[in-house]
Order: structure tokens, then sequence, then C-alpha cells
């Protein structure tokens, strides 16, 4: 994706989103495949398991076997001045669930020191928006993550073996999450997660947005929270539910201030 205009943006998504899925069985049929986390995805791929689909970033050719670098990228279209805010301060109606702060994570480990979320003011007011949809609705927005430092993203391509980095961003590109213009989240009622087609960070199609083999119920609630996201200016990646991209990315410089440091209005 380019650093075009939020319609641009948005109809290249739709696009990606139509993309079909295979292999997908409904729930109950005895041939369906059991579902798998992504730490058992990475346990797999360790031990020399089957391809598996990819569900997050896309990657460079030949980046199987590539080092990865020392130092981030830079972008010569990201010409926006970074402007984080701490978006528990910035909308205290959110709440978050940071996976990353803890070990119940696709890694197996804790990644972030502490639980925090900032992202770009433009992505915080818009977030704070779809919050505000939600209620009227009886929902509210569960966050699992945000700006996310680059040498998070570097880490995570180390710790996958050479030939499987499919399945995470590739650091000479850096992730969107490392210009705090993508947020990871789903939908609560209560303070209760509410059912969506898969569970968070699973590495499996029944993540994708074209899986329709999912309970009713989950397949109307992730439509439901996407119409408020693309309304509100973010585009849904194809093959993950919970993770949405600001419209001008772009603009944003690819970032390695880790969480502790980050100065965020």
């Amino acid at each position: 994706m380019g650093g075009g205009t939020v319609s641009e943006a948005l109809d290249q998504a739709r696009g990606f989103v139509m993309a079909p899925v295979r292999g997908i069985r409904a729930t109950g049929d005895p041939a369906s495949p059991i579902p798998l986390s992504r730490r058992a995805v990475i346990r797999a791929m360790a031990a020399g398991g089957a391809a598996l689909v990819a569900g997050c970033a896309g990657r460079a050719p030949g980046s199987e076997s590539a080092a990865a670098p020392l130092t981030p990228p830079l972008d010569p279209a990201a010409t926006a001045q970074p402007d984080l805010v701490d978006l528990a301060r910035f909308d205290p109606r959110l709440r978050f669930d940071i996976r990353y702060a803890r070990k119940d994570n696709f890694m197996g480990r804790v990644l972030y020191p502490l639980a925090r979320a900032v992202a770009q003011r433009p992505v915080a007011e818009a977030l704070s928006r779809v919050q505000t949809r939600a209620e009227a609705e009886g929902f509210g927005l569960l966050v699992f993550d945000a700006y996310r430092p680059w040498r998070i993203t570097r880490a995570m391509w180390e710790q996958t073996p050479p030939g499987k980095r499919e399945f995470v961003a590739d650091p000479r590109t850096g992730s969107r999450h490392n210009r705090g213009a993508s947020v990871d989240l789903t939908l609560h009622r209560g303070g209760v997660e509410v059912p969506m087609p898969s569970p968070y960070d699973d590495f499996t199609p029944a993540a994708y947005r074209s899986n329709t083999a999912a309970p009713p119920q989950a397949l109307r609630l992730s439509r439901l929270l996407e119409s408020w996201m693309v309304a509100e200016g973010f585009v849904p990646l194809a093959n993950e539910w919970w993770h949405y991209d600001w419209a001008e990315w772009r603009r944003y410089p690819i970032m390695d201030v880790p969480l502790e440091d980050v100065t965020a209005g």
C-alpha cells in the first residue's frame, strides 16, 4: 500500500478483503483443521513443520534467509512529525489487554516492559470516535496493541526460523505498528470480551475477514467493528480481523523508541 488518499486506501483494502479463504470447514465437521495458536506455529516451524497460511505483514523477495538490519529503515515518504499519545489518558473509556506485556502471547515471553498503548494523535482521535459509535450500541473497545518499537519487530523476525518468516513483518521494511499507525483491538460488552471468528494472534485462515465458517454471532460482531473502524478512516487487514491501519500510515516514520521512553501527550 502506498500513501494515497483515504478513499484510495479503503478501496484497496476492500479488494484485499474479498480474497477467498480456502480450507475452512464449518464448525463441527470432523475433517476441520485444529486451530493453532501462534506459539504452537512457531514451535512447529522450529521442528520443521508444514507451511501454514500467513496472517501478518508481507515480506520482500529472498527475505527468508536475509539477516535482520541493525537500524530501522528510513521511508522518504514519511514526512509527518510523530505525535504519539497515550491512549489510556487520551480516552479513559478505552479498555486494554496488552498481551505483549505478559507471557501469554505467540512468542511465549514478555516483549513490552509495561502494559501501555500509544498511537499517533489522528489515530487516537479516530479511535475515540469509534468508541463513541460502539457505546451507542452497548459495546466498548478493547485494545490489544498499537505502537510497537521496531526492535520488537526485529526480535520477532530473528526468533522465527529462516524460510518461515512469512509469518512476521520484515524489519527491513518495518511494520505499520512501528509507525504508531496501526491498532489491534476487539469489542467488549460490560468488560467481557465478545466472541470473534478466532482468538487474537491466530495463525489460521479462521482469522481471515473472508472466513464465513465462524459462528454467525462472531461474524456479525467482527463486521460491526469493521464498519465502525472503516467509517472513521481505518483500513482493515485481510488476514487478521483484529488489525487496522490508519489510512495515512505512510506519512509517519518507522520508530524504535522504547515504550517506557515514549513521551506521549
